[in-house]
């Protein structure tokens, strides 16, 4: 196993003091891929050596029980802590774990949604980690920044398309972190070209808009993915295609950006951003997850 040199700011207060390092996927604008990085970025780190989970915070979007394949209801062995669900060697937790239909939607105000997070953090037994990634939803509003306040952040990773109407929204992501103090670690850039049967390169929506954003943030590009049917093809079959297909030219892309995140990480040492707490409670603590007892 790799040792991890580095770690997070941790106070009294974190909720995963044994998580070594949180990382955040995140974009301001929706259907760029996040899901797909952060799946098949969590299975580079796990084939790099690490400790590894996945937390799924699109709590009206999930998509992790899909990707990893996974069905079946989080078990509590001690009736205080939910323990989460694996696959593949990675612990993984979703809201998608715990619903009763697959198809209905979660209709919750703010409140209840900060609540459920809270339990995610505080109440599943992740144990000791190397990483922690959470798939974030599209915006910038209530996840971002209820983490934010509540526990130290390694940092996030920004991931775009390169086209305009992609960019402009991402933008005001990086902004939204630099006012709460959340470390942009790189961006990746998703869909970045096409190449058809006879070998040609095909930029369908544009080029350069990785680059700008990283250039924006002053973080690395850390990676561009070409649009391969194969990525959804997997994903649609529950095996990210990093597990699937090592040999595919996109989950080289994906290892690359996963040591390329590591190199980052490490030159920024333990030098992150102490958190906010935030101690105004609210009701949305007193919705509880609907977790069976083993």
């Amino acid at each position: 196993m790799s040792e991890v040199t580095v770690s997070r700011t941790i106070s009294a207060e974190d909720p995963i003091p044994e998580v070594k390092n949180v990382v955040l996927v995140m974009s301001g604008k929706g259907g760029v891929g996040k899901s797909t990085v952060a799946t098949n970025l969590t299975m580079a780190l796990s084939r790099l050596g690490h400790r590894v989970g996945l937390l799924d915070a699109d709590i009206y979007g999930p998509s992790i029980p899909t990707m990893f394949g996974v069905s079946g209801r989080p078990v509590s062995m001690d009736g205080k802590s939910i323990e989460p669900l694996e696959r593949f060697g990675v612990k993984l937790m979703s809201i998608g774990f715990l619903l009763e239909d697959s198809k209905a939607a979660v209709i919750w105000r703010g409140p209840m949604l900060h609540g459920a997070l809270q339990q995610f953090l505080k109440d599943v037994h992740w144990g000791p980690l190397d990483y922690l990634i959470m798939d974030l939803p599209p915006g910038t509003g209530d996840v971002a920044l209820t983490l934010s306040q509540r526990l130290g952040i390694t940092g996030a990773v920004m991931v775009t398309t390169p086209q305009a109407v992609a960019t402009d929204d991402v933008y005001k992501s990086v902004s939204m972190c630099e006012k709460v103090n959340i470390p942009i670690l790189g961006v990746v850039e998703n869909m970045s070209w096409f190449i058809d049967t006879a070998g040609v390169k095909h930029e369908l929506f544009g080029k350069g808009g990785g680059q700008a954003i990283a250039d924006f943030a002053k973080a690395p590009l850390l990676g561009q993915l070409a649009i391969d049917p194969s990525v959804r093809e997997w994903g649609d079959k529950g095996t990210p295609i990093v597990k699937a297909a090592s040999d595919n030219v996109v989950s080289s892309s994906f290892i690359q950006i996963a040591e390329k995140l590591l190199e980052v990480i490490d030159a920024r040492g333990g030098d992150h951003a102490a958190p906010v707490i935030d101690r105004s409670g609210g009701p949305g603590g007193k919705k509880r997850l609907p977790v069976t007892k083993s």
